[in-house]
């Protein structure tokens, strides 16, 4: 299976991320998780693979979070906000070989490369 890169052109950690995996002379499938948002079903398995807390995942900095209110807002709802606002998910995410990691920063990534 190819490493998949959950990625964001425009943020630098993505960016300083995708180079370090092919650094490793990996080329990653690319999702441009704004563009083609995950589903609940794939927010649930990156989870379980990142080994985190549904919490762990989002980025409250981001508006939406913010208009939203979900500062005390369950599992199920913060997933939902995350496929309705992409922009949510933390990023960069890599997957490789049955394990996650999110590259923030960056060199995170390299333990399952």
């Amino acid at each position: 299976m190819p490493v998949v890169l959950y990625h964001n052109p425009r943020c630098s950690k993505s960016r300083a991320t995708l180079a370090l995996v092919r650094e490793r002379g990996l080329e990653p499938q690319i999702v441009d998780y704004l563009e083609n948002p995950p589903s609940q079903e794939t927010l649930k398995e990156l989870q379980t693979l990142l080994g985190c807390s549904v919490m762990d995942m989002i980025r409250p900095g981001e508006a939406p979070y913010q208009e939203m209110n979900l500062a005390q807002a369950d599992d199920a709802q913060l997933l939902q906000a995350m496929v309705d606002h992409p922009i949510l998910l933390q990023r960069p995410i890599v997957v490789n070989n049955g394990r996650a990691a999110i590259g923030r920063p960056p060199e995170q990534v390299l333990e399952i490369l």
